[in-house]
């Protein structure tokens, strides 16, 4: 009797397991998305989260300064030689991570067809579109630093004394009354310049007789500045690092066996996807506002 009511038992256990299977199996993911791509998109909040903090303390720290540098003059130089052209140079780094964010897309399109050829072709142009990028901020960086003299404490884009406006031309000539007058020109001799190695401020004689000086812009731009934008090209630099090691596993057949879709394409492609967005509000703050 005792091993009739056992056998019955199990019987009605079994059932209510297969029963309780349609709603939960215990292995599969109830946001329809593999285990990886759910730890990437934790992983993305987090940094958002960071890179939201930076942008926040620059926009608390501009708005609470007197004078911020004008983006427009800061700039206004690209390679070649070429100067008063505001946000030319930036526009080309911009197009740059644009563009590969779509070829980006075509790669993984190619891998849910399990097209590795195709895989391979669209992943190597967004190597090279990270790289350019990459490419344009490191001179951008070397003509901020090398031409222009701006380092984390100190920035040469500053204001005169006077009314926060400069009165002195291209050509070091005091402005006309009536002229309108711009911040200041492109080279080595911005208003704050070194001169045999030490910083010199020149003073200028105004309309009226009296006498400015001209002062260092806010500190905090060029720390803000370099540590920001740096922060956003470690993330480019190694999103192509990454990219190049998931391209030499295409080319090896690496993923061909596992028949998934090149899922592992399509989780580097969130994140390269996430830096391109951030990309946008870094432009936005730095170099529109």
């Amino acid at each position: 009797m005792a091993t009739t009511e056992s056998v019955i038992e199990q019987q009605q256990n079994e059932q209510a397991a297969s029963q309780n299977g349609d709603l939960w199996e215990g292995g599969k993911s109830p946001f329809r998305a593999s285990y990886g791509k759910i730890m990437m998109w934790y992983f993305l909040l987090s940094d958002a989260f960071t890179f939201a903090g930076f942008l926040i303390a620059y926009g608390a720290l501009r708005f609470s300064s007197p004078t911020w540098p004008v983006p427009d003059f800061v700039f206004s130089t690209a390679p070649f030689g070429i100067h008063h052209a505001p946000l030319i140079f930036v526009t080309i780094m911009s197009f740059l991570l644009i563009v590969s964010s779509v070829t980006m897309v075509r790669a993984v399109q190619e891998g849910h067809r399990e097209n590795k050829r195709g895989v391979m072709i669209w992943l190597f142009l967004t190597i090279l579109g990270g790289s350019g990028f990459l490419g344009c901020q490191a001179w951008e960086w070397n003509n901020l630093i090398g031409t222009e003299h701006m380092t984390v404490n100190t920035n040469p884009f500053g204001t005169w004394t006077q009314d926060g406006v400069y009165l002195e031309d291209e050509h070091g000539h005091a402005y006309e009354a009536g002229e309108e007058p711009e911040t200041f020109d492109a080279g080595e001799s911005y208003l704050i310049h070194k001169h045999e190695g030490d910083w010199v401020q020149r003073e200028v004689q105004f309309a009226d007789g009296s006498r400015g000086q001209q002062a260092f812009g806010p500190k905090a731009f060029g720390a803000l500045f370099f540590f920001i934008t740096g922060f956003h090209g470690f993330h480019v630099f190694t999103g192509v690092l990454i990219l190049t090691i998931i391209l030499v596993n295409v080319a090896s057949n690496i993923y061909v066996e596992r028949k998934n879709g090149y899922e592992m394409v399509e989780k580097v492609g969130l994140y390269w996807h996430f830096v391109d967005l951030v990309w946008v509000f870094v432009f936005l703050v730095f170099y529109l506002l």
